[in-house]
């Protein structure tokens, strides 16, 4: 079953209400188009931003759930096989559904969705509240600190980076280079919340 990007986002907004949550899904949906497109997938984008997009689809409600409850509701709706493994693979390892990220794309949303979530932390302890001034010097030392943003997983994040083949460097500089090229259009879609 193919899908719109409007069904995807009522299926969303179905499961998840508070700002935070719906933040990191646009912010997931817009890194994984723009690592699309960066990786040669930009045939695939749509495919790419909607899983992004719905990854954490069950995490506000079923955190105890988290990747199970998701998988079920994703079949319920209709979503095919290969995009709930797309999915629920960013979980492995770390929820009940343990499904290892396979293709290039769901290595991508396993290395960065918790990276994105350091990257959005840091920004907010700028005086711009911005990525756009971020350099990768900063980022690193952020991620150094175990102390900062502490829910972030440095130990996923470099797990990731390992899945994909690349050094972490590399993945903190791509992932932060999406994140200024999708930080206004994010904020937009927040706006209109």
């Amino acid at each position: 079953m193919e899908t719109s990007r409007e069904s995807a986002l009522t299926l969303l907004k179905t499961y998840n209400q508070e700002p935070f949550h719906l933040r990191h899904a646009f912010t997931m949906e817009a890194v994984m188009d723009w690592y699309a497109h960066a990786l040669s997938y930009g045939a695939e984008a749509d495919f790419w931003s909607q899983v992004g997009l719905l990854h954490d689809l069950d995490f506000e409600r079923w955190p105890e759930e988290h990747c199970v409850r998701t998988k079920a509701l994703l079949e319920e709706a209709g979503y095919t096989p290969a995009f709930v493994h797309a999915v629920v693979s960013h979980g492995w390892g770390l929820t009940g559904a343990d499904a290892k990220p396979e293709h290039e794309m769901e290595k991508v949303l396993f290395a960065s969705d918790e990276l994105t979530g350091l990257i959005g932390a840091a920004a907010l302890m700028r005086p711009s509240r911005s990525v756009q001034d971020m350099e990768l010097s900063s980022l690193k030392k952020k991620f150094k600190d175990k102390k900062f943003a502490a829910g972030c997983s440095r130990d996923v994040i470099r797990q990731g980076a390992e899945l994909l083949g690349w050094e972490l460097d590399q993945l903190l500089d791509r992932t932060l280079q999406a994140m200024k090229a999708v930080e206004a259009s994010v904020e937009r879609q927040c706006a209109a919340l």
